[in-house]
C-alpha cells in the first residue's frame, strides 16, 4: 500500500523538482529581473509620476504694458498653480509659434488698453488660448479662470468688499480652446495610437528576429555567410519597414473614416517622421534580440521597455502632469517625441520648423540603436 502511494506521490521527488526549478529560475536572470522590476516600476510610475490634474503648466504672456491691473492678472493666474509664465512673447505670431510647437499650453493676451478700460469700467477683456489637443490638460486650468481673474481685478481696484457683486461682470475672460474646441478625446487618443501600435509590433517582431535564428539552429548558417554585421542587420530590419508602412496606412485611413480625426498638416512631413520613427523601433528591437537568449526573453525585454514608454510618453496620462524627473525619463523614449509630431502635424498643422527638434531626436535614436546593435552583434560572434 505504502509502496503504491509512494509511486504516485513522493515528497522527496517533489522537493527535488522544486530545487531544480529554483536553480533554473536563478539562472534565468532576465525572467527573475522582470519578476521584481515590473511590479516596482508600476508602483513608482502609478504612485508618483501619474497625475490627471497637471499643475504648473507653461504659459506665454502677450502684453505690451506692465500696469498694476496686468500684473494683478498674471499674479492671480500663477497663484492658481496651473499657470507658469516662463515665456514672454513680443508678438501674437511668436506666441502662435510657441503653442504650435508645444512649448506652452496656454497663451494669455492682455490688450494694451486693458488698464484704461478697467478704470473707465468699459468691459475689459483678456484672451486665453489653450492647447486643447489633450482635453485633460486644459480642463482644470480653464475651470478656475473666470472667478480667479475677476477677484484679482477687484482686489487691484480696491473694490472687492464694496462693489463685489456690481463689478463681477466687468471682466470678460475670452477662452479659445485651440485645435480641439469640442474637447473630443479621440482627437488626442487616435493620433497617439499610431505610435503605440507601431512600437508594440515593430519592436516585438524585430526583437525575435535574431533569437528565432538561434532557437532554430540556423544562426550558424548566417555566420557562415560572407556577410557583415551591418548587412545581416539591414536584412533583418528592412522587411519590417514594409509591415510598418501597411500599419500606417490602415491607422490613418481608420482615423479619418471611422473617427473623423482632422488632418490639417502635411502628409509628406508626417510620413517622413513615421519612417524615422519606425527605423528607430526596428533597430531597437534588433538590439534587444542581440541581448536575449530566447524568444521568451525577447518578449520580456520588449515588455519591460514598452510599459514605461506607454506611461511616460504622454499617451495615457498628461505628460506635463508628471513630476520633473518623470518628464526627463520620458524624453529617452522615441514614442514621446513621435506623439508630439503626430499631434502637432495632424491637429495643429505644424510645419517642419515646429517639429524639427523632435525629428532630430528620432534621428539620434536611430544612430544610437544602430551602433548598439552592431556592437552587440559583434560580441555574439565571439
Amino acid at each position: 500500500m505504502k509502496d503504491g502511494l509512494r509511486a504516485v506521490f513522493s515528497f522527496a521527488r517533489l522537493g527535488a523538482l522544486l530545487i531544480k526549478e529554483f536553480i533554473q529560475m536563478r539562472r534565468d536572470r532576465v525572467t527573475f529581473a522582470m519578476m521584481l522590476g515590473v511590479p516596482l516600476m508600476q508602483l513608482v510610475l502609478f504612485g508618483f509620476a501619474i497625475n490627471n490634474d497637471p499643475k504648473s503648466l507653461p504659459a506665454a504672456l502677450v502684453a505690451t504694458s506692465s500696469d498694476p491691473y496686468t500684473r494683478a492678472m498674471v499674479s492671480a493666474l500663477q497663484t492658481t498653480g496651473y499657470y507658469r509664465f516662463d515665456h514672454v512673447a513680443q508678438s501674437a505670431a511668436e506666441a502662435e509659434f510657441l503653442i504650435a510647437r508645444g512649448d506652452v499650453a496656454f497663451v494669455v493676451t492682455i490688450p494694451a488698453d486693458f488698464a484704461r478700460r478697467v478704470e473707465r469700467g468699459d468691459n475689459p477683456q483678456i484672451l486665453i488660448e489653450a492647447d486643447a489637443t489633450d482635453p485633460a490638460v486644459a480642463s482644470g486650468a480653464i475651470s478656475t479662470l473666470s472667478t480667479v481673474a475677476s477677484q484679482a481685478l477687484l482686489r487691484a481696484q480696491g473694490t472687492q468688499e464694496a462693489a463685489k457683486e456690481a463689478a463681477r461682470g466687468q471682466l470678460d475672460v475670452v477662452i479659445h480652446r485651440r485645435y480641439n474646441p469640442e474637447g473630443i478625446s479621440q482627437y488626442n487618443i487616435v493620433p497617439g495610437l499610431l505610435g503605440v501600435i507601431l512600437q508594440m509590433t515593430m519592436v516585438m517582431m524585430t526583437a525575435m528576429a535574431l533569437t528565432r535564428e538561434t532557437e532554430r539552429g540556423t544562426m550558424e548558417n548566417l555566420l557562415a555567410m560572407p556577410s557583415s554585421p551591418a548587412e545581416i542587420m539591414l536584412g533583418k530590419v528592412l522587411p519590417f519597414l514594409v509591415v510598418g508602412a501597411v500599419q500606417v496606412v490602415v491607422v490613418l485611413v481608420a482615423a479619418k473614416l471611422l473617427f473623423g480625426i482632422p488632418f490639417v498638416g502635411s502628409l509628406t512631413l508626417l510620413l517622413s517622421s513615421v519612417l524615422v520613427f519606425v527605423l528607430s523601433l526596428v533597430l531597437l528591437g534588433y538590439t534587444i534580440s542581440t541581448m536575449a537568449r530566447s524568444q521568451m526573453q525577447a518578449m520580456q525585454l520588449t515588455f519591460f521597455f514598452f510599459l514605461p514608454s506607454l506611461l511616460l510618453s504622454g499617451f495615457m496620462f498628461p505628460y506635463r502632469g508628471m513630476p520633473g524627473w518623470a518628464q526627463v525619463l520620458g524624453e529617452i523614449f522615441p514614442l514621446t517625441h513621435f506623439l508630439r509630431i503626430t499631434r502637432a502635424v495632424m491637429l495643429k498643422g505644424a510645419d517642419f520648423n515646429a517639429v524639427a527638434a523632435e525629428i532630430g531626436w528620432l534621428a539620434v535614436f536611430v544612430v544610437a540603436f544602430a551602433g548598439a546593435a552592431l556592437l552587440r552583434f559583434r560580441r555574439t560572434l565571439d
